[in-house]
């Protein structure tokens, strides 16, 4: 089952000054909420930022994760 730490090990891997903070909303492990600010961000639009997110997440949006509510923004 797909658990917050997880979620945060594979964005720091791929966005090393994020700060993150992972909710399950549903507790089955497969909705989350993710609040993500990085330095990364900076100069890059919504989308952008976005599509880092998935990037990072890569093959667990297809297999483990249902849906995901993203809050990004620069820190």
């Amino acid at each position: 089952m797909m658990t917050a730490e997880i979620i945060t090990n594979r964005l720091k891997e791929h966005i090393p000054t994020a700060q993150i903070r992972a909710t399950d909303m549903t507790g089955g492990g497969d909705h989350w909420q993710v609040r993500i600010r990085a330095a990364e961000f900076k100069g890059k639009t919504l989308i952008q930022q976005h599509q880092m997110v998935y990037q990072a997440l890569g093959e667990l949006m297809k297999s483990q994760i249902h849906a995901l509510s993203l809050d990004t923004g620069e820190a």
